[in-house]
């Protein structure tokens, strides 16, 4: 834990007290979004101290030049980014003449900011004392419309408290933006159009290279005491790529001063016209007014709820955590658009770049499949599905495979690889088997068959055709080896014969084989129509086959373990609990040479091939590997305590799975890593989801059925969770002296129960 100021609450994350050394870190904790946009929880008004200004749209990039010292053949063209959007919700505010900028105010007091996941909205209250001398108080009310998904809106109210003002409000669109980590310092934005209105504008611009156009808009209402007053713009101010309104108003003492924004963007994704979508945008939302588009946001936020949430009683902490990775998942990814993905920082910051990683397949479609309609992770699959052509263009271009030979990038917009550093993109291949993982588990969870045959055997016939291709015979062992790879621990790179590598392309090609053999039994159709497409001959299968069953895997005969790599015992075996606190994190305190010799591992790596394929390993191998491993484990990625905590909680070592449960639900409100001011961890945050419902829970699905083995720390009372298996909604209440299971239908569910089957129906309680 790096800090501690955020107040402990069932349904809100607050912060209470202005520090400006907090502000860009709250700025990513109290971020906003809806699935089709985000932003980071800037000011409103000016603010000229240290900040992160950040908003975002679900599928705009810019494919920024790849910047590096030495370039190597096969390295990816660019890095995409994803685009610091035009701002809509700037506010310049001046009150008795002076310019309300919090960094430059006498005194700031009773400053509150609160984040109302249950509701769906940002909230920021302060007062302050103006270098005039003048007392305001102040409160600022955002959320992004959930049905209205276009549109923001912004209620920002001033009451002044020691005498009358004279406030002038300045609200503007502005797409001259540029991205906190631009390679080349290049602007992204090229301004095409401005329209003014009466209390309305538009700027239209469009990304250079990509010529994503959007259009920018604004709506503005004056009132006072919450009466529209009907003000006009005293002046009109605009460029190329800005528009500003000033409106002029003077309040007295005691009474408040408001102005209602309503602003957002409209895409060519979605819109022929831009700017006539824009208008009607704003037509929608002016007719349903302030407080019905609030009461929405509400009802819309309670109907994801009523489905997604996990209650735990006696433990504040651990709620206030497990709600915030939900609330954060929900807000950025909302299942409808099968053009998009889950970024690694959704819409609160601009580090990764790209849509999508293997995250996704690896730990998000797992809390997407179980909280939401099927189809919403059908989506997913068919996002990779659609891309399956890039992906063999990839392995074709940049490493010379051959024959339909496919490797998934390891970020992507587009289905292009443009990830910049050279391990991550042409050695960390392993996410190839996630994404072919992510099928089978999709097949296993839904009972949904369909989408292999229509979609999925093509994508798994191309992966098996990499691995194939990517081993190696080595004449000394005589197995078959894969070199220079990195492994999900990315503190070791360029190694040979990673397990977690040679497991999953084992695994893979295995599975794949099976599926052929499947849908040309039970959908010839299919078959052949796949089959005509790729010309896939029954030798080339023998050669996968002949890979796959003599893969080599390191192991130690004394230790009982799989090694991470060849070459593990070799290092200077120092568990983590002997490593000095000052040098952590590791991956800012030393070199990376001194990383990469080290023993310390960033995340789960055999680990998590024992997450993957729990069936296929013991529970005695799983305990000797986790306890030799986890001792090396700085847990210095985001998507490493989850695994453990379900690792754990199925070792019965259950004060080191709630342990592992903390870190990885309060990872960014506690800051454990000492970067959330980047912005939040989205896709580790469905590993939280994991760590109660696989680990304490104890769901697995096997035989077409659900097996349960819950268990409960002691520092909760109870917790309960609702999944939708197979379209049957099943609810599970664990406390400590019994477990409840109850099926929200009039049909019945056969569920396994430590090993015992039992029907739960309307009610089912196990002691």
């Amino acid at each position: 834990m790096n800090q501690d100021y955020i107040k402990p609450d069932n349904w809100s994350i607050i912060e209470e007290g202005f520090d400006a050394e907090r502000v860009k870190s709250s700025e990513s904790l109290f971020s906003i979004g809806n699935g089709a946009m985000g932003q980071r929880a800037n000011f409103e008004e000016t603010y000229s101290a240290e900040t992160f200004q950040g908003s975002y749209i679900a599928g705009i990039y810019y494919p920024d030049k790849t910047k590096v010292g030495w370039w190597k053949n096969g390295y990816p063209k660019y890095f995409a980014k994803v685009l610091n959007a035009p701002n809509w919700i700037g506010i310049d505010i001046e009150i008795n003449e002076e310019n309300l900028d919090l960094n430059t105010c006498t005194e700031v007091r009773n400053f509150r900011r609160e984040l109302n996941m249950k509701e769906g909205w940002y909230n920021r209250s302060f007062e302050a004392v103006l270098k005039n001398g003048t007392e305001i108080a102040v409160n600022v009310r955002r959320f992004l419309s959930l049905d209205l998904d276009e549109a923001g809106i912004i209620k920002y109210d001033i009451t002044p408290l020691n005498k009358d003002a004279k406030i002038v409000y300045k609200p503007y669109v502005d797409a001259g933006v540029t991205n906190e980590d631009a390679n080349w310092e290049e602007k992204f934005w090229e301004p095409l159009e401005v329209k003014k209105g009466t209390n309305e504008a538009f700027v239209t611009a469009q990304t250079f290279k990509t010529h994503f156009k959007v259009t920018t808009f604004m709506h503005n209402t004056i009132l006072a005491n919450g009466e529209n007053i009907n003000v006009s713009p005293s002046t009109i101010d605009s460029t190329t790529d800005k528009v500003q309104y000033t409106y002029g108003t003077i309040i007295a003492k005691g009474q408040t001063s408001s102005i209602q924004k309503i602003g957002g963007y409209t895409v060519s994704l979605n819109h022929e016209n831009t700017l006539a979508g824009a208008e009607k945008v704003i037509k929608s939302a002016v007719a349903l007014g302030y407080d019905a588009l609030l009461q929405n946001q509400i009802d819309a936020w309670a109907k994801i709820w009523e489905m997604s949430d996990i209650t735990i009683e006696g433990d504040v902490k651990a709620q206030q955590g497990i709600r915030f990775n939900i609330f954060q998942l929900n807000q950025t990814y909302s299942g409808k658009d099968s053009r998009l993905n889950i970024g690694p920082k959704g819409f609160t910051g601009e580090k990764y770049g790209g849509s999508t990683y293997w995250d996704t397949e690896a730990y998000c479609i797992p809390f997407y499949m179980a909280t939401k309609d099927q189809q919403v992770a059908r989506n997913l699959l068919t996002y990779r599905y659609n891309q399956l052509d890039k992906a063999i263009e990839n392995a074709k271009d940049n490493l010379g495979f051959k024959n339909g030979a496919a490797l998934y990038p390891m970020v992507t917009m587009n289905g292009e690889e443009c990830h910049n550093e050279w391990e991550i993109t042409h050695e960390e291949i392993h996410r190839n088997g996630a994404i072919a993982f992510a099928i089978y588990n999709y097949n296993r969870y839904t009972g949904d068959y369909s989408y292999i045959p229509e979609k999925g055997l093509e994508v798994l016939i191309g992966i098996a055709r990499f691995w194939h291709q990517r081993a190696s015979f080595s004449k000394d062992k005589n197995q078959y080896v894969i070199l220079g790879v990195t492994g999900p621990n990315e503190y070791e790179n360029n190694i040979n014969n990673n397990f977690y590598t040679n497991y999953i392309a084992k695994w893979c090609i295995d599975f794949a084989t099976e599926q052929i053999e499947k849908v040309a039994s039970e959908y010839p159709a299919d078959h052949k129509r796949v089959m005509d497409k790729i010309s896939l001959s029954a030798e080339e299968i023998k050669e996968w086959k002949k890979v796959a069953d003599n893969m080599y895997f390191p192991i130690s005969e004394e230790l009982g373990i799989y090694l991470q790599q060849d070459g593990f015992l070799d290092k200077d075996l120092v568990p983590v609990k002997d490593l000095d606190k000052s040098q952590r994190p590791i991956n800012q305190k030393w070199s990376w040479d001194r990383v990469l010799r080290s023993p310390y591992i960033k995340q789960a790596d055999v680990l998590q091939g024992f997450y993957f394929f729990e069936d296929h390993f013991s529970k005695e191998e799983l305990k000797r590997n986790f306890e030799f491993y986890e001792s090396f484990t700085v847990h210095e990625s985001s998507l490493s305590p989850c695994v453990h905590s379900i690792q754990a909680a199925a070792l019965d070592k259950m004060d080191m799975a709630y342990t592992f449960y903390l870190r990885t639900s309060r990872l960014d409100l506690d800051d454990y890593n000492k970067e959330v001011e980047e912005g939040c961890h989205i896709t580790s945050m469905a590993g939280t989801w994991m760590s109660i419902v696989e680990g304490f829970g104890g769901m697995r699905v096997k035989n077409d059925q659900l097996h349960f083995s819950p268990k409960i720390p002691k520092e909760w009372k109870g917790y309960s969770f609702k999944i939708n298996f197979r379209n049957q909604i099943l609810k599970v209440s664990v406390n400590h002296n019994e477990t409840t299971f109850t099926v929200d239908s009039d049909q019945d569910l056969n569920i396994v129960v430590n090993g015992e089957t039992i029907t739960a129906g309307k009610l089912a309680q196990i002691n």
